[in-house]
């Protein structure tokens, strides 16, 4: 059963269009990821389903109800944390959760929260002088302080240190396992592709694609990445005329030894039968060998046309 309902979605900006016939779906008890580069309608796509904005064109529903119209019970069952969210400088850890606490009828225990996002020693600081991955931590903390059955993520572990993290990662699987939507707007990959059920890749305001991490993956252009040195030089206009070919580079080394002349070669399945022929045909050794899929990052370099950030982050 689906939770979250978009359909024809359209917002506009002083007469720009900046979110455009965006529809998905997302599962009750999903992981729902949304990429896309600046300024593509990410933003502004979940800030009309927390009902933050109105759309101009377009229905959003969560759990059936309207997220302006019904913004108050929308609220009771959604929570969020924003790209970009700020406190009381003199508030303190402790009254933010309490304060946030007594809004729900059925809150979580905001002290168990604390602790597990590392916030426990923390609870008589003031907010004005927590550092940024505190903050963070503390706006994820008030997004799951109400028990909601459907929790907004943006930009979830932007300024977190890689322990903290992956210590977040795990939360957020936790919140997962104990029912809880969770829609997640990153801008890292690796984050989306541990994360995710499904992801929706938005560019230029339309829906490029929509799938499962492995699904975009296995429909990027280089699928299947090869990495090796060779014993001898490669003529470049073999390697240029691989089958199914995406790109060859250098490939990334410290510096020395087989490192140097190390080749990274991005392509298909084809693309590597035909590299191994090559190397047969000249008798030529591929030291260190490794043959692996392509990356999210790959698969979105593929599906989107990276522009420059616009003055207003849509």
């Amino acid at each position: 059963m689906a939770i979250i309902e978009v359909s024809g979605l359209r917002k506009v900006y002083g007469g720009r269009t900046v979110v455009d016939d965006v529809s998905f779906t997302v599962a009750e008890g999903e992981i729902f990821g949304i990429l896309g580069p600046n300024g593509a309608g990410k933003t502004t796509t979940v800030e009309c389903i927390e009902g933050l904005r109105v759309p101009d064109g377009g229905t959003v529903r969560v759990g059936g109800l309207d997220p302006v119209g019904d913004h108050d019970r929308v609220t009771q069952i959604l929570g969020s944390q924003l790209q970009e969210s700020e406190l009381q400088p003199k508030l303190t850890v402790r009254e933010a959760l309490e304060l946030y606490a007594a809004c729900y009828p059925r809150p979580a225990d905001w002290r168990a929260l604390a602790g597990r996002l590392g916030l426990a020693e923390h609870l008589s600081a003031r907010f004005g002088r927590l550092s940024g991955g505190q903050k963070q931590r503390l706006f994820i903390a008030l997004a799951l302080i109400g028990s909601p059955r459907v929790v907004v993520l943006d930009e979830l572990t932007t300024a977190l240190d890689p322990r903290a993290r992956r210590d977040t990662w795990q939360l957020i699987e936790e919140v997962r396992a104990a029912g809880v939507t969770v829609l997640l707007v990153t801008h890292f990959m690796e984050e989306a592709q541990r994360l995710c059920d499904r992801i929706a890749v938005i560019d230029r305001g339309r829906v490029a694609a929509l799938d499962t991490p492995a699904g975009l993956i296995g429909r990027s252009a280089q699928s299947v990445v090869v990495s090796f040195t060779p014993s001898a030089p490669l003529d470049p206009a073999e390697l240029a005329a691989l089958p199914g070919l995406g790109s060859v580079a250098p490939a990334g080394g410290r510096g020395g030894g087989e490192a140097e002349g190390r080749l990274e070669i991005r392509g298909t399945d084809a693309t590597v039968d035909a590299v191994i022929s090559l190397l047969a045909r000249h008798r030529i050794t591929a030291h260190r060998l490794r043959v692996g899929d392509a990356t999210l990052d790959d698969a979105f370099l593929d599906l989107t046309e990276l522009t420059a950030p616009t003055p207003q982050e849509a």
